[in-house]
């Protein structure tokens, strides 16, 4: 299905000023909780006959906040955009975020969007808006009275075993590897993709080709370990057994993502790959020998074989 939205990266390059409904946020993930809130405002403002709006930061504002580091992302800049695209909304704004936006107050911040937008409401749930998170909810109301727009929050957090569902969560899931309980709080299968570049060829000599993808160093990595995944190449789904490490057996250094395509024969170097986890096989472990880790390698083959449909167009 093709989205029908607009993207931009600076409030300036918008082409129309007119009626808004917009939500704020870093939006990382755009887990179950995000696509409720920002679902909602779609819906609202279709009722409204507005149009709705979404502003995302990048990088994370914790990168450029002194002494506070970046958290790995958890997804990539543009799949974030497709994300909230997907949640009905029609302007997708990836602001940039530098010492400059962190200092601005949230007065200007909201000057700007009103000036550039027509900001008719504002939607969020913990409203922390401009420099030391001075625009909380109390201050936006008093703005938008002044200013001509109300803010609408958004307390309907959605909850998973008891507790609210939030970014940080989903990291977790993913250093523990629980790809179960990522797909449920996120809602879709973690998802990571790359070119496939050249590897040592060990694979193909043990008969087991296998596609090593070179996948952004900025997002999160699962747990090490062989996972059950779906592979994506030219629109066509193939179930690949997947392993997350350092090939210990093989004395290997660093962390890759190499995979084995079931059911696909040909040459996958250069070519893009998605790769969607959906369950954690076992734990990355050394074998004695070779032998024994090609029979590991076969026995993971058809274990992901019954867990995962076979490939489709």
């Amino acid at each position: 299905m093709t989205l029908l939205y607009e993207r931009v990266s600076d409030l300036a390059a918008i082409q129309e000023r007119r009626p808004t409904f917009l939500a704020i946020g870093v939006f990382d993930g755009v887990h179950r909780g995000h696509q409720e809130l920002l679902q909602r405002m779609s819906d609202a403002s279709k009722n409204a006959g507005v149009r709705s709006a979404a502003l995302t930061f990048f990088p994370h504002p914790r990168s450029v906040v002194p002494g506070r580091s970046s958290p790995l992302y958890l997804c990539t800049l543009d799949d974030r955009v497709e994300l909230l695209a997907e949640q009905g909304i029609d302007l997708v704004i990836t602001h940039p975020f530098d010492d400059k936006v962190r200092e601005t107050t949230a007065t200007e911040f909201v000057e700007r969007l009103c000036n550039y937008l027509g900001l008719s409401e504002l939607w969020g749930g913990n409203f922390g808006l401009g420099y030391k998170r001075e625009g909380d909810l109390h201050f936006l109301s008093r703005l938008g009275e002044k200013k001509g727009f109300t803010v609408h929050q958004f307390d309907a957090f959605i909850e998973w075993k008891g507790r609210p569902i939030s970014s940080s969560r989903v990291r977790q899931a993913v250093r523990e590897g629980s790809m179960e309980d990522v797909s449920a709080l996120l809602g879709r299968s973690y998802r990571m993709g790359g070119t496939v570049i050249h590897g040592d060829g060990r694979g193909r000599v043990f008969g087991i080709p296998t596609a090593n993808l070179a996948v952004w160093h900025e997002q999160l990595m699962p747990a090490s370990g062989v996972y059950a995944t779906y592979a994506w190449l030219d629109g066509h789904r193939y179930p690949a057994a997947t392993n997350v490490g350092v090939r210990p057996t093989v004395n290997g250094r660093s962390l890759i993502v190499e995979t084995h395509l079931i059911e696909f024969e040909g040459d996958l170097y250069g070519q893009e790959l998605i790769l969607d986890f959906e369950s954690r096989i076992r734990d990355e472990k050394k074998f004695p020998g070779v032998d024994a880790l090609v029979a590991q390698i076969r026995a993971d083959i058809s274990l992901v074989q019954t867990r995962l449909q076979p490939s489709h167009p």
